[in-house]
């Protein structure tokens, strides 16, 4: 062992000096190198977040063939990292030990460090560590040049239609700030691709949106593409909540083919001020206080791309700090998912992180469909709300 520390500084410089596709490599390379390491292993985590693929393997000298990919079943190591959000030693024997360590930027988990060494001081363990937190930081810039990490967390071929919707979705699953901690998820159904869910912060409010476009295949992601940009166009327009439902709307009636969605969408102040919402034919929120779950039976106005409906209605949210808000499509209740009780899980997993409660509500849901895509797309969205303070987290 050289006995060479490492700084988060140098990582990413040894990564910037990297063509974007090398950039995990030379890291990895780097990190082996400075440690005297067996081998050094990048796994990713898939788009459902129910397995690790292993996208990156450096060896010092040619090792037996390690697993392609991990099951995330909730009670393996693997899954103790990644719940944990910790360092994990694992014992091998005479072979010495295998450190693991969360790969995970504002909360959005990416994947898995592994590295196999012959003993692991702290020395050591800290510079994995900074590794770990570097490669995130690697990665999140990388992914822009390079089809590397798409490759890594896809375990089946995608549909055109899969495709669009995915490229719908935001970059990171997870977002954590002072104010808040925010996760999503969406089970892809076999033929209907057309849930979307987003969100973004500017200074003073996150925004949040949740939609789902009627329709089959190309034609529903083809919605849901009209649906989103009209949304993101006007809210990056600086447009307030009851003109950004209003664009939302007349995108679909005026190029959507006499199809139509329902949405919710959220402006919250992150001062704490107040929280609205335009609710269009969309299933109510859930809301988690005090270990009571309430549906939250807010006006409903008609879906968008109906004629009939005029101005959106703009209504207040009753958000305190240490609430949970749920939102989801009907894809998580109808048909085999009536099965799942959702307000039932949403007690049972009030002290989990919103990763793991969307991660529960999604599998629950797969599950009842016996493993199968279910026959609606179904996507959730789950906001901790802590306040400007930020005094009420988990």
């Amino acid at each position: 062992m050289t006995g060479e520390q490492i700084g988060l500084a140098e990582v990413l410089a040894v990564a910037e000096n990297a063509a974007p596709v090398d950039s995990l490599d030379v890291v990895t390379r780097d990190l082996r190198d400075r440690i005297d390491a067996r081998y050094v292993s990048f796994h990713c985590v898939d788009v459902v977040g129910r397995l690790l693929m292993r996208v990156h393997d450096t060896a010092a000298v040619r090792q037996e063939e390690r697993e392609a990919e991990v099951p995330l079943s909730g009670t393996g190591v693997y899954d103790e990292v990644l719940r944990g959000q910790r360092l994990v030693l694992v014992p091998e024997g005479e072979q010495g030990q295998r450190v693991l360590a969360p790969v995970t930027h504002r909360g959005d988990i990416i994947g898995v460090l592994e590295v196999s060494l012959d003993r692991a001081p702290l020395t050591v363990l800290e510079q994995v560590e900074t590794a770990a937190h570097a490669l995130a930081y690697v990665i999140v810039t990388d992914r822009r040049f390079t089809d590397l990490y798409h490759w890594g967390n896809r375990t089946a071929t995608v549909s055109l239609s899969a495709e669009i919707q995915r490229q719908l979705l935001p970059s990171a699953s997870c977002c954590e700030a002072l104010q808040f901690t925010l996760a999503g998820a969406l089970v892809p159904a076999s033929d209907i691709a057309g849930d979307t869910y987003d969100y973004s912060l500017d200074a003073r409010t996150l925004h949040l949106s949740i939609t789902d476009a009627m329709g089959h295949d190309v034609s529903a992601s083809l919605m849901a593409t009209l649906l989103v940009n009209a949304s993101r166009g006007a809210r990056r327009a600086g447009d307030d909540l009851a003109e950004q439902a209003r664009q939302t709307h007349e995108a679909l009636l005026h190029h959507g083919r006499h199809s139509l969605a329902t949405g919710q969408l959220l402006r919250i102040a992150l001062d704490g001020s107040s929280a609205q919402l335009v609710n269009a034919g969309h299933p109510w929120p859930l809301r988690l206080r005090d270990g009571e779950v309430d549906e939250l039976k807010l006006t409903v106005n008609l879906p968008f791309g109906i004629a009939e409906q005029g101005a959106y209605q703009v209504q207040d949210l009753d958000l305190r700090p240490g609430d949970r808000l749920l939102l989801h499509t009907d894809g998580m209740q109808e048909r085999d998912a009536r099965t799942v009780d959702l307000r039932g899980l949403l007690r049972e997993t009030a002290e989990e992180h919103p990763r793991e409660v969307v991660h529960t509500l999604v599998a629950a849901v797969s599950d009842a469909y016996g493993g199968e895509p279910p026959k609606d797309d179904a996507t959730v969205l789950c906001l901790d709300w802590r306040g400007p303070w930020g005094g009420h987290g988990r």
